[in-house]
């Protein structure tokens, strides 16, 4: 049986694990044991990313696994929408770390990081061609394609 290798976790644990607790511990280090100068405060956004990613590996593998599409959801992707989550987590974080953040600030890069992945999945969805099976060649059709001087070796490019 041909599984579709998006529809277990196992191959995701392992990265999700490794992404969440080098994220996490490594923002517990940034806040409970370094001082506040900027090579921590770069730590401590690359740590947070790790974190979010980590965590929303579970959930947008479940996501995708509820509510499939057309292609399915490969690995790359599923992974890319966890890094989303990161992205948009670190951004925040940075943003309110300055004093800008307002809910519409962050309204709008959650729409737009949405908008994006939407245009991204369009663009697959546009060049995704579903594999069609090749009839095999029967004993008429052989005898037809030697009468038309085919050489059934040959192929053409798009085969």
């Amino acid at each position: 049986m041909n599984e579709n290798p998006t529809r277990t976790f196992q191959p995701y644990a392992g990265a999700a694990l490794i992404l969440f607790l080098l994220g996490w511990g490594g923002v517990a280090v940034m806040i409970f044991g370094s001082r506040p100068i900027p090579p921590a405060q770069w730590a401590f956004f690359v740590f947070w990313t790790m974190a979010l990613t980590g965590t929303a590996l579970p959930a947008t593998w479940f996501l995708n696994l509820r509510f499939p599409s057309d292609p399915p959801a490969e690995a790359f992707v599923i992974v890319r929408q966890a890094l989303w989550f990161g992205v948009y987590g670190a951004v925040l974080a940075w943003l309110e770390k300055t004093t800008v953040l307002t809910i519409w600030v962050a309204l709008g890069w959650g729409l737009g990081l949405i908008a994006i992945e939407y245009i991204i999945r369009m663009r697959e969805r546009s060049r995704w061609r579903p594999s069609l099976p090749v009839p095999e060649p029967t004993q008429e059709t052989a005898g037809e394609n030697e009468k038309k001087g085919i050489d059934p070796a040959a192929r053409s490019p798009g085969e």
